[in-house]
């Protein structure tokens, strides 16, 4: 079949950095095949964001407890089994009426698979080093080369197979006028004009591990204050605890976005920005596919794997330590993050030129 008029069916449904992963792949397969109809089954609090996007057609939401999330009740493995069966009796429905002829499996688990086999008939596609028993359930599996040890390139591979190869061109996110204006009217009240740079602190992450002190923050923003640049913390209602803790201990006016805004007014907020700050998550990948220069704090995970991908960064992180990249999600110590001194994070701002407006790709 053309693949200009092929219907394909991507499966990614968590998390938000490997959605964030995923896109410039979209991006690729409908610049190249413009006919084509692109579904994407997500967490729903990940759908507005591919709602947003151009180059996806179709949007289907799942509710599916993460069963790896610290914070989860005791019941949660089978909480997420009864949302998993109800997922997919919905999805079986709505692919009867619509159905797909191929199926990207990029989350490569056991339940994507069962995911992608809601679809009726069609051609399944995953990863040769997929686990959890993923394999069993595609037609064709693509095999993984050692060259693609970022996230992203491994994601890319689905082009190649496609015979579409990605370009700069595919390397953005979307948002609307109406989230900018939002934005917008936000920086008004807290008195940032228009002119004004911002930098994007992302002071939160899912892994204990991945935590900077708090007071070091507190010190990083008065000290960027103290040179008229504006830092804005940025996350979820989830986050804003946390964020007030650092907050109470700044000797200078705090800026506080976190729970304001939905997923894709977090992105207009990052592409009014000059420069990300912050720890290695979601709204990391969120900035560099906007294409703002980005200083991210790394201690337990892998830069060269999950690292900010195609664009200006300066990986801050304390050497020398045996176990830096560990990946662990609890620990005693918290060596690696504790030993990132906030001259260290000031320094690599200044090196991206902190304060200079962003270069968006969008």
């Amino acid at each position: 079949m053309n693949n200009e008029t092929r219907q394909i069916l991507i499966v990614k449904p968590s998390s938000l950095g490997d959605i964030v992963h995923t896109l410039p792949m979209a991006h690729a397969l409908k610049r190249c095949f413009p006919g084509c109809r692109l579904g994407w089954i997500v967490q729903d609090v990940f759908a507005g964001l591919l709602e947003r996007d151009s180059a996806v057609d179709a949007v289907y939401p799942v509710h599916i407890s993460s069963t790896s999330d610290p914070h989860a009740g005791r019941f949660v493995y089978l909480q997420a089994l009864q949302e998993t069966l109800s997922s997919l009796r919905r999805l079986r429905r709505s692919f009867k009426e619509h159905p797909y002829d191929l199926v990207l499996d990029l989350h490569a688990s056991f339940r994507s698979g069962l995911l992608g086999r809601t679809n009726p008939g069609g051609e399944r596609i995953g990863f040769k080093d997929a686990r959890e028993l993923n394999c069993f359930f595609q037609n064709r599996l693509i095999p993984v080369p050692d060259s693609a040890e970022h996230a992203l390139d491994k994601n890319l591979l689905f082009c190649e197979q496609l015979h579409c190869r990605a370009t700069d061109e595919d390397f953005y996110m979307c948002c609307s006028p109406e989230d900018k204006t939002v934005v917008q009217a936000f920086l008004r009240r807290q008195g940032i004009d228009e002119s004004q740079s911002i930098i994007y602190a992302n002071p939160a992450a899912r892994w204990q591990t991945k935590f900077w002190p708090g007071e070091k923050w507190a010190e990083c923003a008065d000290r960027f204050f103290g040179q008229g640049k504006v830092m804005v913390f940025g996350g979820s209602s989830a986050d804003l605890p946390y964020i007030e803790s650092i907050t109470r201990l700044m000797r200078t006016k705090p800026f506080v976005a976190a729970g304001r805004f939905s997923l894709a007014e977090s992105v207009a907020l990052i592409q009014r920005s000059g420069l990300y700050v912050g720890l290695d998550s979601g709204p990391m990948h969120m900035a560099a596919l906007c294409g703002v220069p980005v200083v991210a704090l790394f201690g337990p995970t892998h830069p060269a794997r999950v690292g900010p991908y195609g664009v200006a960064h300066q990986i801050v992180r304390a050497e020398n330590l045996d176990c830096l990249e560990c990946r662990q999600r609890s620990c005693d110590h918290l060596s690696c993050m504790k030993g990132i001194s906030v001259q260290m994070v000031y320094d690599a701002a200044i090196t991206l030129g902190a304060g200079k407006q962003p270069r968006n790709r969008a």
